[in-house]
């Protein structure tokens, strides 16, 4: 697979590229999901490729083959570079790509039990089937438990002299229930934001204990249908780590991104309100706001060991004490404001140009916790698990709807509400962090379904979150 690579770069260089990287690709993937105590689905999937790109001036030409033959691919070379040379036609601004160090090596994830060649279909069938009977057994008509697993193998070659073979081994799953009652339906589900994904192995599965946790969502479902609905207030919201970190993708990540706030990835609500101009002196938050992107964290859903232009894995500071100091940027944008190669560039497959996505973004622990941020609140709602999201295409203006919410009454937790709601302006709403939950709260959710770019790409990214509260934020809207 590596031979494949080299052919193809050397074919794009041979045709006139002024830089080429080739990245040779196979991807097993596999899904099951179950409905009361039934397994409905089960996919299994392998996509093998190569993928080809060529930079001729300003311009990037793309291009891939299924076909993995060394004809194949030096073809694949020599089609990135006509399609750099057509683009390169309409000239753009100058571009030099950051310099990187040569790197010949190979990484592999950590895992325990490998998802798809230790654990058998029945086993994980077993969980699934045991997951939604302790969901019905408690009383709900509607009971779904789902995994997902992946193993990826990447062969990376660049005409720079670069090397890289990767092994990567993720997995994740959820439970849910929804009870339905008089015109309407209320669900609640375990773990995190439709689930909980990591670069380990089936053991990651086996620590949420969805069994467990079955019951207890299914008994919250029900209690929601005769729950009081969120009030329309502006109040204290204190946030569980699990929506802060949709929190903190949507309206942080998303915000970041480089080739969103230079304009060049505009498609799929893709902008940014975020000024260029401006990177080191913009107020984003409270000086409580400590974001940063670590691919490195081990486990996470977002760490690897090199990105898709061979850039070693890093911790980048995002915003800094409440100041936006970082982005997520590749080779060809970091340059642009003095962000180096970025090492925040990856395809979710051999047949997709890579692009800027999300690794690990996350908040740093502070010194409060979730009790505490409870005990010395006289009047809010706690909020748990994200239901329903919304921002516009800057990333600013934003609403999410929670599972379940529960009012905060002079400093305890009080009754249970239905369809919670909150809404904000990013910059106003961080400014309004109050209280950040410490090192033991801290969890390092994963996301498997971050969606950027046409034609779509389907991101794997993790971010770090603690329980979290925000003061004079509107709740309630409808």
């Amino acid at each position: 697979m590596m031979d494949l690579a080299l052919a193809a770069v050397d074919a794009a260089v041979s045709a006139g590229a002024r830089y080429a990287d080739a990245r040779a690709m196979v991807v097993r993937h596999e899904a099951m999901e179950a409905r009361n105590r039934v397994v409905e689905d089960l996919s299994q999937s392998e996509d093998a490729g190569l993928g080809v790109r060529a930079l001729m001036g300003s311009s990037w030409g793309f291009q891939a083959t299924p076909t993995l033959t060394p004809a194949a691919a030096r073809a694949a070379g020599a089609g990135a570079v006509a399609v750099a040379r057509a683009s390169s036609r309409v000239a753009g601004p100058p571009l030099q790509l950051a310099p990187v160090p040569i790197v010949v090596d190979s990484w592999t994830s950590r895992w325990v039990e490998h998802p798809l060649d230790d654990v058998s279909p029945a086993d994980k069938a077993e969980l699934l089937v045991a997951a939604t009977g302790a969901a019905n057994d408690a009383g709900v008509p509607l009971a779904q438990a789902n995994y997902q697993a992946w193993d990826t193998e990447k062969w990376f070659a660049s005409s720079g002299g670069s090397r890289v073979h990767q092994h990567i081994v993720e997995c994740g799953a959820v439970v849910d229930a929804t009870a339905i009652g008089d015109g309407e339906t209320q669900r609640r589900s375990y773990p995190g934001v439709r689930g909980h994904y990591g670069t380990q192995g089936w053991e990651l599965v086996r620590s949420l204990d969805l069994v467990a946790h079955a019951a207890l969502v299914a008994d919250q479902a029900v209690a929601l249908l005769s729950a009081p609905p969120c009030p329309a207030d502006v109040t204290t919201v204190i946030l569980d780590s699990d929506q802060v970190a949709l929190q903190i993708h949507e309206s942080v990540g998303h915000a970041v991104e480089l080739d969103r706030i230079l304009g060049w990835e505009a498609a799929f609500a893709g902008t940014s309100w975020l000024d260029p101009g401006r990177l080191g002196r913009l107020h984003f938050g409270s000086e409580l706001m400590q974001i940063t992107a670590d691919a490195t964290l081990p486990g996470a859903m977002g760490s690897f060991g090199y990105d898709d232009e061979g850039v070693a894995a890093q911790r980048v500071d995002i915003v800094r004490d409440g100041t936006w100091v970082g982005v997520l940027a590749g080779r060809d944008s970091g340059p642009l404001v003095g962000a180096g190669a970025g090492g925040a560039v990856r395809a979710d497959g051999p047949t997709r140009l890579p692009m800027v996505r999300m690794t690990n973004v996350g908040l740093l622990p502070g010194d409060s916790s979730l009790e505490e941020m409870i005990s010395t609140t006289d009047d809010g709602i706690y909020m748990q698990t994200n239901r329903s999201w919304s921002i516009d295409d800057r990333r600013l203006n934003f609403q999410f709807g929670c599972e379940v919410g529960w009012e905060v009454k002079d400093g305890a937790v009080g009754r249970m509400l239905k369809n919670p709601t909150y809404t904000g302006i990013s910059p106003q709403f961080w400014s309004s962090l109050d209280a950040v939950g410490g090192r033991d709260e801290w969890t390092v959710w994963g996301l498997p379904h971050c969606g950027k770019g046409q034609p779509l790409q389907v991101g794997h990214t993790g971010h770090h979150a603690v329980p979290c509260r925000f003061r004079d934020v509107r709740v309630g809207v409808r």
